[in-house]
């Protein structure tokens, strides 16, 4: 299917130790991600050729960024530099009974400030399979909004299937405006990443399954039904049992049927962000190896539980890594 591009902001994270709160510490982990970026990372480590679009200043910060990146081997070829900031993000970490929480501070960095589209997009889509982009990005402006459109009508142009996550964040923006906004785009999407909430509070289906009717993938076919493009959906269940301990499933649903992973019990949990955007990452990897939907949802499961074992935002594993952890089992030393 050719190479994957994915676009969207990068952000620099300063997260606190686990137990300290943000108001009392003295040090912060330093780590670089953005939803795009982590995907873009999964993909690499999987093999793929891979190239992230994004804007960061001409700074040590900047230049950071693009050496996160390439340590992945993800092209940064249009990775551009100019404007004023690097976005910034802070994670209080949570842990027991006291859930995570973050900070933005991201208003005027160099990819939010963006008010045209400055790559040259014949050249950005070409011989491109997939271009995955997520609902954080038309969040961030009214401009992004347009441009966002703008990039799906021109990968569709050329070609390419579309990729969209609805990463939805309350920080950003409200329900009301990310639904008026998610439902311009969907029109022009192949794989989306959403779930019951999204069918809910974004897409206002209201329906409720019927009693024998499994619920997501009622909500999938209500989704379907109002987006008939969209030729894949996905999205994980997740049982919060406190910040440090959950249980996952990964679900996926395609040609009218419904799939779902085995139930995954993650304790303890080094770091939860970024395992959407690993769950994510598998899902594309199915698709580009032609995995059948059983083998897709189990891979993509896995590679989200694994990210939940190391710090950062992105996903640090090869695809042997996550083939080895699906057939050993949790826990088990592979000898």
């Amino acid at each position: 299917m050719g190479k994957v591009v994915t676009l969207g902001e990068i952000m620099l994270r300063l997260s606190t130790q686990s137990g300290n709160r943000l108001v009392q510490s003295d040090s912060l982990q330093a780590h670089y991600g953005g939803g795009e970026a982590n995907v873009a990372i999964s993909l690499a480590n999987y093999g793929h050729e891979v190239v992230f679009a994004s804007k960061v200043p001409n700074t040590a910060l900047g230049e950071a960024v693009r050496k996160h990146l390439r340590r992945y081997h993800v092209d940064t070829h249009y990775l551009l530099t100019g404007g004023k900031r690097l976005g910034t993000y802070y994670l209080e970490t949570g842990i027991g009974e006291r859930a995570a929480s973050v900070i933005y501070d991201r208003a005027g960095s160099s990819f939010a400030e963006m008010n045209v589209l400055e790559w040259d997009l014949a050249t950005l889509f070409d011989d491109v399979g997939i271009f995955h982009i997520s609902g954080i990005t038309p969040a961030l402006s009214k401009k992004w909004q347009t441009m966002t459109l703008e990039l799906m009508k021109q990968a569709k142009k050329s070609g390419c299937k579309v990729s969209f996550d609805s990463n939805y964040r309350s920080k950003l923006w409200s329900q009301k405006e990310a639904g008026q906004v998610i439902r311009q785009l969907l029109p022009y999407v192949d794989y989306c990443s959403a779930g019951k909430l999204d069918a809910v509070n974004l897409l206002g289906i209201t329906n409720e399954p019927a009693e024998q009717e499994h619920e997501l993938a009622f909500y999938y076919k209500e989704m379907h039904r109002l987006f008939p493009n969209i030729q894949l959906f996905y999205s994980t269940k997740r049982k919060i049992y406190s910040a440090s301990a959950n249980q996952l499933i990964g679900t996926l649903w395609q040609d009218n049927h419904y799939y779902e992973s085995d139930i995954h019990e993650i304790d303890p949990i080094i770091d939860r962000v970024g395992a959407g955007d690993a769950f994510a990452g598998g899902i594309l990897h199915g698709v580009l190896e032609q995995m059948t939907p059983q083998e897709t949802v189990d891979f993509a499961t896995a590679a989200a539980v694994l990210k939940h074992t190391v710090h950062g935002d992105c996903n640090q594993f090869n695809k042997e890594e996550v083939a080895d952890f699906l057939r050993s089992g949790s826990g088990k030393i592979i000898r």
